[in-house]
This record gives C-alpha cells, structure tokens and sequence, in this order.
C-alpha cells in the first residue's frame, strides 16, 4: 500500500495548565529564592540570588540538591566543610527549608496583575484550570487558601510529591488529566515562567506558552522592572525570551494577561491538523 492515513485532533483546546510562583502569583518568584539563599547560610554558605535561581521549577529537595551540584556553590561547601555536600546535606537542608518556605509563603502570595481576568477568559472560553507545581503538598495548602481568598481557584492542582517525579517529567501534566477527565494532551496548553515548565509542558504532549517578564527568569517583582533603566529592562526581556524560546516554548509572552489571544492561534493551528 502506498498511502497511510494519520488520525489527528482538529477541535479546539480545552484546559490551561497554570504554574503557581512566578506565573499566577508572587511577581518575580521570590518566596522560594530568598528562602534558599537563608537555608545555605544556615548552613555556612553564601550563595547568590542567581544561584538559588537557577533550577527553579524542580520540586524543593531536588532544587536544593541540584543547587548543591553547581560548581562554585560546590566548592564553597566543600571549603567550609571538608567534602563535597551529599545526599545527606541535601535532605537535612530540605528539613529546614520546610517550615522556612512556610514561614514566610503568605507573604508573597499576592497575585500577579492580569491573572484573575486572564482566568475569566480561560472559564469564558469554557477551559478547565489545572496547575502545576514545585511546592510541597503542605505550601500548596497555605497558597490555596491565599489564592481562593484572592478569588483564584484552579479545577485541579498537583504536586511533584503525587507523583513518581516532577518537572521535567510530564507526570504533574498527566495526572492533572486524569482529574479534569479531558483528553487529548494536544487540547492542553502548559503556561509557566521557567525552562522546567516548558519541558513539562512538551514531555507531556501540550502546546506549550513562556513568561518572561513576572517569573524566575527576570527575578524582579513590577516596581523593581517599572524602575529600571530601559535599556538593561530590554536586555533582561530578551534574555529571557530567548531562554524559554530555546527550551522550546510555542509562545513566549511578558506575563499571563498576554496569553489569551495565543490561544486563539493555537485553535487556528489546531484547525489545520497542527500538534504541539
């Protein structure tokens, strides 16, 4: 036989997967880069903001392990301890990181701007809200009440700890499926503002959207960006449009209010027998 025929998906999207810190709230990502930055000190080692930046995303113990690998946080440690960190490090920081993170979670629990009326949209175009994230079961349960009190309430949420591994892994994706009960993973689109979101997103078979101005990527929360210098503010938007772009992101967009015209594309390309 010469000719095959593929089966392919032609309706339209029908859920959002959301990240959490960096995308629906907590403009720049602080909550989690500030409080390992205080873990490492506790345990005699400066590191930068960038550092702890660095695998955002990752579920927390994996976060601070890979922090940990990272040559100069390796020597430091190594310099003030006599070995390189282990395994044993790791989990006694994440030990501390816990009620850290939880200590100071509500504080940066504010919304970003644009994230209720971009949900409104999501519900208006009749798309179910999953949600994605690094957090720990017991910090989602404190952001979800300061998320509902705020007036957002996702239809599902899963944590790395629900499943057998989290970001990059599709299994958050996948599981956030099966709570929704929608298939096919071509109706979904992952929204999230690091390299991990987008490779969860892609992994799992989904259009995929970056953000690249409220998020981990910029680091800086609206009043600090508003009063940079508009030359460096440039620099650092590009910077991290070209970081999402090349972990393969569909979309790149400064922050969630931008993402419900994309989803109109993504219906037209979806209408053209188009997958992620």
């Amino acid at each position: 036989m010469e000719f095959y025929f593929q089966r392919t998906y032609r309706g339209p999207l029908k859920a959002v997967l959301l990240d959490w810190a960096g995308t629906t709230m907590d403009y720049g990502c602080y909550a989690p880069a500030v409080v390992f930055v205080e873990i490492y000190k506790r345990f005699g080692v400066e590191i930068s903001m960038a550092e702890a930046r660095e695998p955002m995303g990752a579920h927390k113990r994996v976060h601070i392990q890979q922090i940990s690998q990272q040559d100069g946080v390796r020597e430091r440690w190594t310099a003030t301890h006599g070995k390189p960190p282990t395994e044993e490090d790791v989990d006694r920081m994440f030990t501390e990181f816990v009620p850290a993170q939880l200590k100071v979670l509500a504080q940066y629990a504010d919304l970003i701007p644009g994230t209720l009326q971009a949900c409104a949209n999501f519900r208006e175009r009749g798309l179910k809200i999953g949600s994605t994230t690094g957090y720990t079961q017991e910090m989602m349960d404190l952001l979800y009440k300061e998320a509902a009190d705020r007036g957002y309430i996702p239809d599902s949420s899963v944590c790395a700890a629900e499943v057998p591994a989290g970001r990059p892994a599709p299994w958050m994706c996948l599981k956030n499926a099966i709570n929704l009960g929608i298939y096919p993973m071509e109706a979904y689109v992952k929204v999230g503002d690091t390299v991990p979101d987008i490779l969860e997103g892609l992994n799992a078979g989904m259009w995929t959207i970056g953000l690249a101005m409220t998020g981990n990527e910029v680091g800086l929360n609206e009043a600090e960006i508003a009063a940079l210098d508009p030359e460096i503010r440039e620099r650092k938007r590009t910077r991290a449009i070209t970081r999402l772009a090349q972990a393969g992101a569909h979309y790149v967009v400064d922050g969630i209010w931008d993402v419900p015209p994309l989803l109109d594309a993504i219906n037209a390309r979806l209408t053209r027998g188009e997958r992620p």
